[in-house]
């Protein structure tokens, strides 16, 4: 079946879209965005290995390519049913997916098509079922049906323990009393859809000391409230008093991370404000695109226990290396 080059799935920067593949799930129509998607295969069960002591919801690894990649059963992991490996004529799928630097394979009932779509359409998880922690980060309508994205970063993380530790990551606090309370003078912002990841990142830059911490489900949001800050302002050093850095995902309801900062330098003229992308999907390409955007630097969502050396090096000087 389909594979897919980089090439054919990156658009251009800023403009607010994406491509999304629509697969089945008991004859529910769910989403990801094919930036993660590597390739479509027919699941082919002589290539399963059961693993032991796996969860109910991993099948084992499956070899793609000569490779093995764990295998997960989506539709188990969402508790629509009790995992089943299927036969040979159940005719599922394996979306074999690469993000976050690992490649996982995904099964499902059946896919659909790509549809390209603008973020801005979109809808961000209502806030009473975010406190649930939902393995989703929004919804679209596509022609007559509704279409739930799926939060993939989430899934592996609770099936992958190396993933979850990270996301679980608690920094050891600073000694150094000057520090702690230097960094409890920044102001930081955090725009990011999946409240697992959110609540993440928000831990480890508490742990260590940044108290003036507001997060953002979604990049229009955040958007709207730095532009509030700015006007307020007048001045962009004014500014910076409020708001020093922000940490921003790539993909979001509403406004991507992408346009959010291509808004603010060219929108709101803010040169200075410092602003991480911080994605599964970062790679040399998408580096590229960040760059181009206004980006200061970009990194893996595996690297969150580095964000707080990030932080005090564009916001209170100090280097990695001077760090114990």
């Amino acid at each position: 079946m389909k594979q897919y080059a980089a090439q054919e799935i990156l658009l251009e920067s800023g403009t607010n879209e994406m491509e999304i593949l629509e697969f089945y799930l008991g004859g529910q129509s769910f989403g990801i965005n094919v930036q993660k998607l590597r390739e479509i295969i027919c699941y082919d069960p002589a290539k399963r290995t059961a693993m032991p002591e796996s969860l109910p919801s991993v099948l084992g690894v499956y070899m793609v390519r000569g490779s093995s990649i764990p295998l997960v059963d989506l539709t188990s992991h969402l508790r629509r049913r009790t995992a089943v490996a299927p036969d040979a004529d159940a005719r599922a799928i394996v979306l074999v997916c690469q993000f976050n630097q690992k490649v996982t394979g995904f099964l499902v009932d059946g896919v659909n098509q790509i549809h390209r779509v603008n973020w801005q359409n979109v809808e961000p998880m209502a806030s009473l079922i975010e406190r649930f922690r939902p393995r989703f980060t929004g919804t679209i309508h596509v022609e007559d049906r509704e279409v739930l994205i799926v939060d993939l970063e989430h899934i592996v993380a609770e099936v992958d323990p190396e993933m979850s530790m990270c996301f679980d990551h608690e920094r050891e606090a600073s000694s150094d009393s000057f520090e702690l309370q230097a960094r409890g003078t920044v102001g930081l912002m955090i725009a990011e859809d999946s409240v697992l990841i959110r609540i993440g990142i928000q831990k480890v830059l508490a742990n260590a000391g940044y108290s003036k911490v507001k997060d953002f489900a979604d990049g229009e949001e955040c958007y709207r409230e730095l532009a509030r800050i700015r006007e307020q302002s007048g001045s962009e050093a004014e500014f910076l008093k409020h708001v020093r850095l922000l940490i921003t995902d790539i993909e979001m309801p509403r406004m991507d991370g992408l346009t959010l900062c291509r808004r603010i330098r060219e929108d709101l003229g803010l040169k200075e404000l410092k602003v991480v992308m911080f994605s599964s999907l970062v790679t040399e390409q998408m580096a590229h695109k960040c760059k181009s955007v206004g980006a200061d630097t970009w990194i893996s969502k595996p690297q969150i226990p580095t964000l707080v050396e990030l932080v005090d090096g564009y916001c209170l000087g100090i280097p990695a290396s001077a760090k114990k």
